[in-house]
């Protein structure tokens, strides 16, 4: 990240994390390719030169290929595709954003992914990235986590909380 995002670095931030995409997807997209980069019985200047070949096409920048080699030499290739979440996640914090994890019973509509991105943005003070899944156990309503904190709205989260009142009482 502080290579790319340095002054004078010929590299854009974002177009670094489409490369480091696409070099995942090579990856992942051959078992044997990904079986060689693990293997220690390929050398890695052997496993540096394939990759080479392989990423030719993409016009791979050099500070990303530099950065592969080093998770090549250094055997971190199966870790590959956490060092491109965590440079997602360090560009969003530079860029100002929120990233959130949403959780709803059903799928939510679009119009309904809208507002709580707004209310979220609102909320933590910097615009909102959401990734939405779903959890049929939460019955109904939504829960959003933002790093560490966990807004429930949903129906299994009102309920928890009634039974503990109740057992309380």
């Amino acid at each position: 990240m502080d290579v790319v995002a340095g002054s004078g670095s010929p590299v854009d931030p974002s177009a670094a994390l489409e490369q480091l995409r696409g070099i995942q997807e090579v990856i992942e997209a051959s078992p044997t390719l990904r079986n060689a980069l693990l293997s220690p019985a390929v050398s890695p200047p052997r496993k540096r030169a394939v990759m080479t070949r392989l990423l030719a096409p993409l016009n791979i920048s050099q500070p990303v290929r530099n950065f592969l080699y080093v998770v090549i030499d250094h055997r971190r290739v199966a870790e590959f595709a956490s060092i491109v979440e965590a440079y997602e996640a360090l560009l969003d914090e530079r860029l100002g954003y929120v990233r959130a994890d949403v959780a709803s019973a059903q799928p939510l509509p679009e119009a309904q992914r809208a507002r709580l991105a707004e209310e979220i943005s609102r909320v933590s003070g910097k615009k909102a990235k959401l990734r939405f899944s779903t959890d049929p156990a939460l019955v109904g309503g939504v829960v959003a986590r933002i790093g560490s904190t966990v807004y429930d709205g949903s129906v299994r989260g009102q309920l928890d909380r009634l039974r503990v009142m109740l057992a309380k009482a």
